[in-house]
């Protein structure tokens, strides 16, 4: 009976349609957002959907599940924004006008009414089979366009750490799509990878969302790149909240202007964490690491002044050459202070002169003169970036 009765209908499906459509912006429109599709395409939908009802009722075509109408529309519609509990809506007012139609015919070919309890069983049954493929189908899209939009920032973001930005129309481009400033101030924040396989901040868009900082963060393959939207906020707000949450190596750039000098911050981040130790658990910024900095940019001449410099003492004996390194430090932190030294080594101060005159005699330069303290400094300076980073 069901097969005939469908069969019957199959050729007033557009009536049927228009009916769907008039149904579907006066029943409860305040639930209906079809804004996004042209009329002709929402009525075009609509008759197909209808026409697969009645053709899997009248048995021309298989069950519902995977049907590819109700497939086809599920992705369309997903692809033009229409919510999904719309589309469902659509699906049982579609069924509900189906199952009227069917009712109508029944009573015209004099069916018994108990026989329409089988059919209203197959229409439901249907109905459910046709929203499940639509919701599966919408859901699959939807994925997929949330990848290629993730896929699509991940590209932008690279192509501003590339410093593609200088490109005006781009920036502006760039800017809109990731919700952030064409102009103002920016920070670029670099975390290591861990040993874990996380990363060495977490945590941190919260944090920095809680203060209303507009941020953009990135996965690379061994790192986690942030921009952060300083617009009229100081930097010292953003890296306050991110110093606590480092768990591992992480290092910010001095403040660049606008997202055409994100490029040059990155790469200023990424050498300013070179300058951190292996294992330390800290924030560090240009600022505070220039002079180890300008050593991991030129690593060659690094090694090459720590030689000039400190090499007879290098190949000491382990506790004669640390005692006099740390007698150096000392002395240059307290400003070439030797009674000073002496109080910060807890031995005489003729004890710091004599390892100061040992420390001349291998190195056959003096110690004095600005040129010397700044030599020795770096060399230093190299020395525990070296053994920081070895270890």
């Amino acid at each position: 009976m069901t097969h005939a009765l469908a069969r019957a209908r199959l050729a007033d499906v557009p009536a049927l349609t228009e009916r769907l459509m008039a149904a579907i912006f006066t029943d409860n429109p305040e639930w209906t957002d079809y804004s996004p599709v042209p009329k002709e395409d929402l009525w075009e939908g609509c008759r197909q959907y209808l026409g697969r009802i009645l053709e899997i009722l009248s048995g021309e075509v298989g069950g519902p599940d995977g049907d590819d109408v109700a497939a086809a529309i599920g992705r369309r519609r997903a692809e033009q924004g229409v919510p999904l509990e719309v589309m469902l809506r659509t699906f049982r007012l579609g069924g509900r006008i189906v199952w009227e139609a069917l009712v109508d015919q029944a009573h015209q070919d004099g069916a018994d009414p108990d026989s329409m309890l089988g059919v209203a069983t197959s229409i439901w049954t249907v109905i459910d089979g046709l929203s499940s493929t639509l919701s599966t189908s919408y859901r699959n899209t939807e994925m997929e366009r949330v990848r290629r939009d993730d896929q699509r920032r991940h590209a932008l973001v690279e192509d501003l750490l590339a410093g593609r930005a200088r490109d005006i129309a781009f920036a502006q481009r760039t800017a809109k799509e990731l919700d952030l400033p064409t102009g103002g101030s920016y920070l670029v924040v670099v975390a290591e990878m861990t040993h874990d396989g996380g990363f060495a901040l977490r945590g941190h868009q919260d944090a920095l969302s809680a203060l209303h900082f507009r941020s953009v963060w990135q996965v690379r393959a061994d790192s986690l790149v942030g921009l952060i939207a300083l617009e009229q906020r100081g930097k010292d707000l953003a890296l306050d909240a991110l110093r606590p949450l480092a768990r591992g190596r992480v290092a910010a750039s001095p403040v660049v202007r606008g997202l055409a000098e994100v490029g040059l911050a990155h790469q200023l981040a990424l050498t300013t964490l070179g300058t951190s130790s292996h294992g330390a658990a800290e924030l560090v910024t240009l600022e505070e690491r220039f002079p180890e900095a300008l050593l991991v940019q030129s690593p060659d001449l690094a090694q090459r002044l720590l030689e000039t410099q400190l090499g007879p003492v290098l190949e000491l004996p382990v506790r004669e050459r640390d005692m006099l390194l740390d007698t150096l430090t000392a002395w240059l932190e307290e400003n070439c202070s030797t009674a000073n030294a002496a109080v910060r080594l807890h031995c005489h101060r003729n004890t710091v002169l004599n390892r100061l005159h040992r420390i001349t005699s291998l190195i056959g330069q003096p110690l004095y003169g600005r040129t010397a303290y700044v030599s020795l400094s770096l060399a230093l300076s190299a020395l525990r970036l070296r053994d920081g980073l070895r270890g």
